[in-house]
């Protein structure tokens, strides 16, 4: 177990003091792999250096990383959980329940450094002194709200600039149809626009009621004073913010005054489903699903609480949820301090709100088996995958190769990913070929491998992962070629050709010897397979369209005489490259563009070899 010994870490142990705190996993390479929180330290972590037996799958993969811990200890339970929420936010440890980080929420951003504010939409929070209201649900009910609140104090939308512009035209036909005030008006004091930004924050912060009470207050003081345009102006006001606040599907979500969270603990995928109800009618909907790892439902709902509602600008009065947590009034405690108010969780036994909690459970459910099924049938699918060529087991990791280029000084090659059936955009890697003295697909092949693994040798970071399986595009000798590759640094990893159709499609994969593997009788195959080839041929003709542009080089289809934008056009919408275009038959070609412009095509790339080094 590396370098310390599963004894001495239970050792180690049982000598923590009973007090709470947290404990930080670490692997051998010094990286956190998880975090936890406990009462009492000792009980806790001597736990995982029992008999390994007793634990579930997922913990047990985790004991079985463990180099050496880490301890903190904490003046209370309370502290334990927010310092744990920090640390987890912080090292995203793998073993650890995370929620999907990547969803986009957009925030409301006011940039209150200027003279007149703006607001406008972004996609995350930046520490750029601006003020930001948020996240919701998705953009468009964003820029609904945005449009809404805009609309209903008559604040601008056009580009002008303030004090810039001021003055310098007329007001245009928004303050003519009353949807502006016209602060493009040189008589119109910024007084005016600040009470108006001023009233807009109470909005996005959820006060629509004291909104309502300032605007009749004024409205009464202007009547008072016979200032009758001025209290007609602040009564229509008015009754724009009394609809704005009865529009719950406008502001869906974000002022939900009720959250009801169900949850679903499946055999593959476990879930949460969250329904925002704003005054008793259901505003919105967020569902989380992760994988199943044997934790306990209480400490699903634990993680979630903190991370879910950790990320988000406004909390809903009232939570309610599935089960009883012991930590529930930390967990409380946390959120009110977050929200400037009380955040009351609750467990319904029955009643409405019970039926309201069977409801989001049925949500939940319903996504994590739509998205099981989908995850057994690649897990399906990398079985028969394993099974077809001879692997120990399924690949967890495949990557896949392709060459493009355009005469000797533009080569390129990409790297494709596959995580667990699924394509890894991070991890994709693309090389820029040097030292050819041509097209030679066998020699950019050899430098591609050579210096993928040369660099996880040497320890480049980016290429730490050892692949499970190699899939290069093309023959035998390509795969041949692969493997000799890596022989030079003493690896044997699977590699196999991608063998392709007269349409461009994998049709079967060989091995370095020559043996085919057909898979077109496995249609589920047949298609992970042509995905990863598209893929990877996607990416590389796109990373070498970027290098063709920079360089200035023209498409080999210009030089064929009677072939003009549109053909051009025409023929890469479906054939994807130039390089594809080549491969194809004649009669091929000719089912995409008339014959004429087929043959001409054809007899380009054919009839004169020397061109044929011309492909994307």
């Amino acid at each position: 177990m590396g370098s310390t010994t599963f004894e001495e870490l239970k050792e180690k142990a049982l000598s923590l003091p009973l007090k709470p705190g947290v404990y930080l996993m670490m692997d051998q390479a010094g990286t956190v792999i998880y975090v936890g929180k406990a009462k009492a330290l000792k009980n806790r972590v001597s736990q995982y250096f029992h008999d390994p037996s007793n634990h579930n799958e997922k913990t047990r993969a985790m004991v079985a990383q463990i180099d050496h811990f880490d301890t903190i200890v904490a003046g209370s339970e309370f502290e334990a959980l927010v310092l744990e929420n920090s640390l987890i936010k912080r090292h995203k440890p793998h073993y650890n329940i995370l929620l999907k980080d990547d969803k986009g929420y957009p925030y409301i951003r006011l940039s209150v450094k200027e003279l007149y504010p703006r607001f406008s939409i972004q996609g995350k929070l930046a520490d750029d002194g601006a003020k930001y209201f948020g996240p919701f649900g998705g953009r468009h009910d964003t820029q609904a709200i945005l449009d809404a609140i805009r609309g209903a104090l008559k604040l601008p939308t056009c580009g002008k600039k303030f004090p810039r512009d001021q003055g310098k035209e007329r007001p245009c036909l928004n303050f003519h149809m009353g949807l502006c005030d016209g602060y493009c008006r040189k008589e119109m004091p910024r007084s005016q626009h600040q009470e108006a930004m001023a009233q807009a924050i109470r909005l996005l912060e959820g006060k629509f009621g004291q909104v309502e009470k300032d605007l009749r207050e004024q409205m009464e003081e202007a009547a008072e004073a016979l200032e009758f345009e001025r209290a007609a102006a602040l009564r229509d006001r008015l009754k724009a913010i009394t609809l704005l606040g009865k529009r719950q599907k406008v502001v869906a979500g974000f002022l939900a005054d009720t959250d009801v969270l169900g949850l679903y603990t499946g055999q593959v995928r476990s879930g949460v489903a969250v329904l925002h109800f704003q005054g008793g009618e259901l505003a919105g909907r967020d569902l989380e699903v992760f994988p199943t790892g044997g934790e306990p439902a209480e400490e699903i709902l634990s993680a979630f609480l903190t991370q879910f509602y950790g990320a988000r600008g406004l909390l809903p009065k009232q939570i309610l949820l599935p089960e009883n947590l012991e930590e529930a009034p930390h967990i409380s405690r946390l959120l009110s301090h977050q929200a400037g108010r009380k955040v009351e969780l609750v467990t319904p036994q029955r009643g409405a709100k019970a039926d309201l909690i069977r409801m989001a459970q049925e949500n939940a459910r319903t996504e994590c088996e739509r998205m099981t099924t989908r995850a057994e049938r690649t897990a399906s699918v990398l079985r028969l995958l394993a099974e077809k060529l001879g692997l120990p087991e399924p690949p967890g990791r495949i990557e896949a190769y392709d060459i493009s280029n355009t005469g000797a000084s533009d080569i390129v090659a990409a790297m494709t990913v596959f995580a667990d059936g699924k394509p890894k955009k991070s991890a994709y890697r693309y090389f820029l070929l040097r030292d050819l003295d041509g097209p030679d697909d066998y020699a950019s092949m050899d430098q591609v491998i050579s210096r993928r693994f040369k660099r996880e040798i040497d320890g480049d970071e980016r290429f730490a992962r050892h692949p499970d399986l190699l899939l290069i595009d093309g023959g035998q000798t390509h795969a041949a070629v692969a493997r000799r590759a890596m022989e030079q640094y003493g690896l044997d990893i699977p590699t196999f050709g991608m063998v392709k159709d007269d349409r461009h499609r994998t049709r079967a994969l060989v091995t370095p010897e020559g043996r085919e593997i057909g898979i077109q009788g496995a249609p589920a195959l047949f298609a992970f397979i042509g995905q990863i080839q598209e893929e990877t041929h996607r990416s590389a003709v796109g990373y070498h369209h970027k290098r063709h542009t920079k360089t200035g080089l023209g498409s080999a289809l210009e030089k064929i005489p009677g072939i003009g934008p549109a053909r051009r056009k025409q023929l890469l919408k479906s054939f994807g490259s130039v390089k594809a275009i080549r491969a194809a038959s004649l009669p091929a070609l000719m089912e995409v563009v008339p014959s004429a412009a087929a043959r001409a095509v054809w007899q380009y790339f054919h009839a004169a070899p020397e061109k044929t080094n011309e492909e994307d």
